[in-house]
């Protein structure tokens, strides 16, 4: 027996045992930290594994001899990989014998206690005190540029909210009255000629402009002596004037071959412009000047708003058959002078109302039952209102205090865009007859089109040149 030759046992010594054991724990924990903090405990119960682990460990420290620590050592082992097993698979949410599928991993026991009676959250009420707000914002689907293609002057366009001074052919042409002039603009050559003048009667002044809208041949103006002249656009000449009312006309709206003119006097008369005796129907259910009249695209309605705050919708077969015509429905919830007037391309018999500066809102009526489908205040008088051929949006025109342009989401009345860019109110408003470009008049004396309907394919290439309607008696120069 050579006692140089060293012996090694297969038994580890205590203290290598204790330090193996002391880096494992190290590593677990390490690892427990990094990758499960205390914000993802997967389950509670796992805890009780946990401890067992740390008593067990705690164990081999109590002086125990050899045989006790190999058992201690292999029982630790046993726990730790128990743990780790029951850890792994409840953090991928599979079961096992302890915890069953789906259990939560922290929730709440109890719930929170119920407020007392009375008891108002005031931040609550300091972020609801706007939920009656002028209609939601949304964004439009499409680019609508806020700012007009083009800008033109209209001096002396006459600051009177119950005219219609603007309206735009089906030939492409926009008929604008400024004072005692009428000026025909052409939207594709640019070129502009004074089609009549009322200088001869330096009290009288145009009050409406309305051209026909099937061929855009022959414009009917509206004057205030009470006149309702038919011009000839090609041979620049009146054809015809048809009397009638006692007081300025100043709203115009054509059906067929059938005119009908509003007046301050406050009667509509209905006049077939093919016979002699023009007048064959006659309304006088308002009881104030009349300022809005717009016919349904089918023909059955006409629609009248007053300065007494009332709608009035007339039946077309019998407003031309009678001289004391009876309103089909009359409609008085506005609380102010309607003006502004459209139907709806999309759907029969809806209208489309606003209401002036003591209502300020748009309000949307089925014509043939008379209820009131939906009211959105805007916040400000409504001006004027005009329908998207395209889409099922609606635009409208304000006062003061913006001055703008609002186009509206139907039915949501969400506001999709506001332009701005008028000074005073915008009084008037035109569409194009293809439908891509917006006129508007306002009583700061200009004309401003906008590109708000025109879809991608269908928009202009318009340059923003901007322009002006000098008034003068031979021609109409843009300078």
């Amino acid at each position: 027996m050579d006692l140089s030759t060293s012996f090694s046992s297969s038994k580890s010594t205590r203290w290598e045992r204790k330090a193996r054991e002391g880096k494992q724990a190290r590593e677990q924990n390490n690892s427990s930290k990094g990758e499960c903090s205390d914000r993802f405990i997967p389950n509670r119960s796992e805890m009780q594994n946990f401890q067992a682990f740390s008593e067990s460990d705690e164990n081999c420290d109590n002086g125990m001899n050899d045989a006790s620590d190999d058992a201690s050592q292999s029982s630790n082992h046993a726990t730790t990989g128990d743990f780790a097993k029951i850890l792994s698979s409840s953090a991928n949410g599979e079961p096992h014998n302890d915890v069953g599928p789906g259990t939560r991993v922290l929730a709440f026991k109890n719930k929170a206690p119920a407020p007392k009676e009375g008891y108002q959250n005031s931040l609550k009420v300091l972020y609801t005190q706007n939920t009656t707000k002028k209609g939601e914002s949304t964004k439009p689907t499409r680019h609508i540029s806020s700012t007009p293609s083009r800008v033109l002057d209209a001096p002396e366009l006459l600051n009177d909210y119950y005219l219609n001074l603007l309206s735009w052919g089906p030939t492409n042409t926009l008929a604008v009255a400024l004072s005692q002039y009428v000026y025909l603009w052409d939207a594709e050559s640019g070129s502009i000629q004074e089609l009549m003048n009322l200088d001869n009667d330096t009290d009288d002044y145009v009050s409406s402009v309305s051209w026909l809208p099937e061929t855009g041949s022959h414009l009917a103006i509206g004057t205030a002596s009470s006149a309702v002249q038919l011009w000839d656009v090609q041979a620049g000449k009146q054809v015809r004037s048809m009397d009638g009312h006692s007081s300025r006309v100043g709203a115009l709206a054509w059906n067929g071959h059938i005119l009908s003119s509003g007046s301050r006097d406050t009667s509509i008369i209905n006049h077939d412009v093919r016979i002699r005796d023009h007048c064959v129907g006659k309304m006088n259910t308002h009881t104030q000047e009349v300022c809005g009249l717009s016919w349904s695209p089918d023909g059955q309605f006409l629609a009248s708003g007053a300065n007494d705050n009332t709608l009035c919708i007339w039946d077309a077969a019998s407003s031309c058959q009678s001289q004391d015509v009876k309103p089909h429905q009359v409609l008085r919830e506005h609380q102010a002078a309607v003006k502004a007037l459209a139907w709806s391309p999309h759907e029969r018999n809806l209208l489309a109302s606003g209401g002036g500066t003591a209502d300020r809102t748009i309000k949307f009526w089925n014509a043939s039952s008379g209820s009131l489908l939906n009211s959105i205040d805007t916040g400000s008088q409504v001006c004027a209102l005009q329908w998207s051929p395209f889409e099922k949006e609606i635009l409208s025109s304000h006062g003061y205090a913006e001055n703008q342009l609002c186009l509206w989401k139907y039915p949501t009345m969400a506001r999709m865009k506001e332009l701005k860019g008028h000074t005073e109110r915008v009084l008037h408003m035109a569409c194009s007859p293809d439908g891509s470009l917006v006129c508007s008049g306002a009583a700061d004396e200009t004309l401003r089109f906008w590109n708000v309907f025109a879809s991608e394919g269908k928009k202009k290439s318009d340059s923003s040149s901007n322009g002006a309607l000098s008034r003068s008696t031979k021609s109409l120069m843009i300078r």
